[in-house]
């Protein structure tokens, strides 16, 4: 009887260290092990783009804050999904722990991206957002409607509320891009300051310097009479500027948008634009990579509700569909963008 109690006790011993071993497994690949660091991969529309370059710097600065975190710089050479996918697997075949995207086509991106979470990798998205299947979170820099809104109000302001105006954007599958014009139709056709104000045209510059350039030109041609374009893009803003300047256009056409200070400095302090804004994109890879750390450490869930320690930024809190905001635009004219160029 005490042999068979004895084997008894020995038999669970041996299940709850099975079940033991086990549980660590699982832990083991969700958070990797003590010394080891946690590979977190920032996946950007294309290499090359000021804007990304600073993402990475962000990412670099919380990595070095962390300690554990080392950070994977990837994008295809042209902002394509086709070149993301490609990247996206080579990420789960090299078994990162974490990936962070700005997307250039939300849905294209979604079965690669479960893949790489079926893989046990944690994503999100940032910036441009992956659709809601294929990420934790999607971390947005600021408000969709306000970023929408706001351009165009700053637009009205520099055309005198009245005139024809236009949009140069990126690719016609960027979400954030769409999601903005959106808005920025509704505050045109809603803002009763703006009923001497007609949208003609929205274009699209696939976030190319040279096309931006030939889109621009091509709507001073159409468009004789046009008083404003607001560009919701750096590349495309950048290039719209320099075709303001090069058709002597300087105050006559007016330019808005979101751009890199350093890529605005020049044509801002010459008054090819009397401002330009954009949210710090150093903070946006700073908040990613907190964001990616905490969930590999199981320390956060990503579901609604859930709010992640960002470091210097904050609390940033998961609201519904898995969206989060990081913070507002920042708009830069002749006053500060010195200041801001020195930095990104």
């Amino acid at each position: 009887m005490k042999r068979t109690i004895r084997i008894a006790v020995a038999t669970a011993m041996a299940l709850s260290a099975s079940v033991a071993f086990a549980a660590g497994g699982q832990d083991a690949k969700a958070a990797p092990a003590a010394g080891k660091k946690i590979r977190v991969a920032i996946l950007v529309k294309s290499l090359g783009n000021g804007f990304f370059e600073a993402v990475r710097d962000g990412a670099n600065e919380a990595a070095k804050e962390l300690g554990d975190v080392e950070i994977i710089y990837q994008g295809p050479s042209s902002a394509t999904a086709e070149g993301q996918i490609e990247i996206i697997n080579n990420l789960i075949a090299t078994k990162v722990d974490a990936i962070a995207i700005s997307a250039n086509d939300q849905d294209a991106l979604v079965p690669v991206a479960k893949k790489a979470m079926e893989a046990g990798i944690k994503v999100i998205s940032f910036d441009s957002g992956v659709a809601e299947a294929g990420r934790i979170l999607h971390l947005a820099p600021s408000d969709t409607e306000l970023i929408g809104r706001s351009q165009m109000r700053s637009l009205a302001e520099m055309v005198g509320w009245k005139g024809e105006v236009a949009i140069l954007s990126a690719t016609a599958q960027a979400s954030n891009q769409n999601a903005w014009i959106e808005f920025m139709k509704k505050e045109i056709a809603e803002n009763p300051k703006m009923k001497e104000m007609k949208l003609v045209a929205v274009v699209y510059g696939d976030d190319s310097s040279d096309k931006s350039y030939r889109e621009a030109l091509g709507l001073f041609k159409s468009y004789p009479n046009l008083k404003g374009i607001t560009c919701p893009t750096t590349v495309g803003v950048a290039a719209t500027a320099k075709a303001i300047q090069d058709q002597g256009l300087t105050g006559k056409v007016q330019l808005g948008g979101l751009g890199l200070p350093s890529e605005m400095k020049a044509y801002v302090e010459a008054g090819v634009s009397q401002g330009i804004a954009l949210w710090n994109p150093i903070d946006l890879g700073y908040s990613s990579t907190y964001i990616l750390y905490n969930l590999v450490k199981g320390k956060n869930t990503g579901k609604t509700g859930d709010a992640f320690a960002a470091g210097r930024i904050g609390t940033i809190k998961v609201g519904a569909a898995g969206l989060a905001i990081m913070g507002e635009p920042f708009t830069f004219t002749k006053d500060n963008i010195a200041k801001f160029a020195a930095m990104f």
